[in-house]
């Protein structure tokens, strides 16, 4: 009997770990296949990846719904985000590393496993993917924990090794001990949480109360959550915000940016993003969202906080993208304040209970989420498949002029992706920005508001710049040339081809959008009838 109750739960998880189980096995698979001596075995590694994110896509549309969860539609909206992003995002990565190696094999040289490192490479990318979704399926502080690490390890290596220069050491350096701040942050603000309602569980099983549980016990008795669970909460968001690459813990995002290949910083600027607003959503969903009654919005310290750092956050990043010359850190600072926009999603909170779709803050977050990913994903696309010389990727405007020219299609990818991020009619930023706006007015946060528009009107002026160089003016001369590998190409292009197309279907993501980010009341969640074996 004690073998049955302790097997259900883990029968119950590995039903909702498909996705992830898949990712796996490809991780196993392409860490072999680079290993191998003949060619063509390791070039698969690209193909075997992106075949085990289609899966784990198609897989992600029939996961079941989590009995016991505040949010039990996120997971396979979460799941087939990610895999429709990374995707792309393995497109956009070939060719990172290994080039000057492949090309020695190529003039006759002894291939030597320990010095190639494609398939390593892969791994890393599928172990990072493989975190961000069991981030999406935490319902645990330790899960959580594991999984936003296991995001983010792996990138601290993609970072390093990207490029043959010094550059992309360096960044990897910064990024790793500024990524171990943020995790200390976060791991002491759980270690709080977990001192104050002596669980670990975010929610209850129906028979044993979660945090989310203990802490409406703690409004509905005291007022509040209480002292010691509300800095634990504080402490996460802070370490949290280092994923996010939101003030105060931003400084390392231009520096790694221009340090890293371009398709590794297209990497950076989704992944731990991504990571990091579904575990904001998690966190802030089981200190207030869920109660009901006066008591749904978040405590006044949380709503302060989260507004004093999407200020910042939004402010910092476009005044100081106004400053640079280089086009990767324009975009590193344009990340932090796309990071500021979707905190103002936060602050709106889920809504009231039937309210129209368009005041759904957490909904818009999830929708502006995916538009950034794939606007975002198409301008770093186009930055990796031109070089100066071989390896050496463009990095400024001078080298962006004449683009629509020279080179057509990366030069209207660029002029699309860069006006969406601006958020310019009829483009997919459009609706994203529309929806982040209507949800915070419909909140009460005018303030906000004035501020986000006046930010976006900044931003204009740099996101016109990287618009009008490749379109209006001529180029400098004949020194930029295309790379070989044309699956960035590809990336470049679908990702443009879908900041377009998906516009006249943004209602029905932004519904998809707001299905997942339903809130269940903890009360509600307690009242689902525990598992008969139990």
């Amino acid at each position: 009997m004690n073998l049955l109750i302790a097997s259900v739960p883990i029968v119950e998880k590995l039903s909702y770990l498909g996705p992830e189980i898949v990712l796996f096995v490809a991780t196993v698979v392409v860490m072999v296949l680079g290993l191998s001596p003949n060619h063509g075995v390791r070039r698969s590694c690209a193909g075997v990846s992106i075949v085990a994110l289609v899966i784990a896509g198609v897989m992600s549309a029939w996961l079941p719904t989590p009995p016991h969860s505040l949010l039990p539609n996120l997971m396979p909206f979460a799941k087939m985000l990610v895999a429709a992003v990374g995707v792309l995002l393995v497109m956009a990565l070939s060719g990172t590393v290994d080039r000057e190696y492949e090309s020695s094999l190529g003039r006759g040289g002894v291939f030597d496993g320990l010095r190639s490192t494609r398939g390593e490479f892969y791994a890393f990318i599928l172990f990072s993917l493989t975190g961000l979704m069991l981030c999406a399926s935490a319902d645990d502080l330790i899960w959580l924990f594991l999984a936003l690490e296991l995001v983010s390890l792996p990138t601290y290596v993609m970072v390093s090794i990207s490029t043959s220069g010094t550059r992309s050491q360096e960044a990897g350096i910064k990024y790793f001990f500024l990524g171990a701040l943020g995790a200390a942050f976060f791991l002491y603000g759980f270690a709080m949480l977990y001192g104050a309602t002596g669980t670990t569980m975010l929610f209850g099983d129906g028979v044993t109360p979660g945090i989310a549980e203990v802490l409406a016990n703690n409004v509905a008795t005291n007022g509040n959550i209480g002292g010691i669970a509300l800095v634990g909460v504080v402490m996460s968001i802070v370490g949290v915000s280092f994923k996010i690459a939101a003030v105060p813990m931003h400084f390392y995002t231009a520096d790694v940016y221009e340090g890293a290949a371009s398709s590794v910083s297209a990497f950076l600027a989704f992944v731990p993003k991504a990571a990091g607003f579904i575990s904001l959503m998690l966190l802030l969903s089981v200190v207030g969202w869920g109660y009901g009654g006066e008591n749904s919005s978040l405590p006044e310290v949380l709503r302060v906080l989260l507004w004093v750092m999407a200020v910042m956050t939004m402010t910092v990043g476009n005044v100081l993208a106004l400053l640079q010359t280089n086009v990767k850190r324009v975009l590193a600072y344009s990340s932090i304040a796309h990071s500021g926009y979707m905190l103002v999603g936060l602050i709106a909170g889920p809504g009231a209970s039937g309210a129209p779709l368009s005041q759904n803050g957490l909904a818009a977050t999830l929708f502006y989420l995916l538009c950034y990913g794939f606007m975002n994903l198409g301008t770093f696309a186009v930055l990796s498949c031109l070089e100066r010389r071989p390896g050496e990727e463009i990095e400024t405007f001078e080298d962006l002029r004449g683009l629509c020219r020279s080179y057509p299609i990366l030069g209207w990818c660029m002029v699309i992706c860069s006006l969406s991020l601006l958020g310019l009619p009829p483009l997919l930023g459009f609706a994203g920005k529309f929806y982040l706006f209507t949800s915070a007015i419909s909140a009460g946060e005018i303030a906000l508001v004035v501020i986000m528009g006046l930010n976006s009107a900044v931003a204009a002026f740099y996101y016109l710049r990287l618009a009008g160089a490749p379109l209006l003016e001529k180029s400098a001369g004949d020194e930029v040339s295309g790379c070989p590998y044309r699956s960035r190409g590809i990336a470049a292009a679908l990702s443009a081809a879908s900041v377009v197309a998906l516009l006249p279907f943004a209602g029905r993501l932004m519904s998809a959008s707001d299905k997942a980010a339903t809130i269940r009341s903890p009360h509600a969640v307690a009242a689902v009838e525990p598992n008969a074996a139990k």
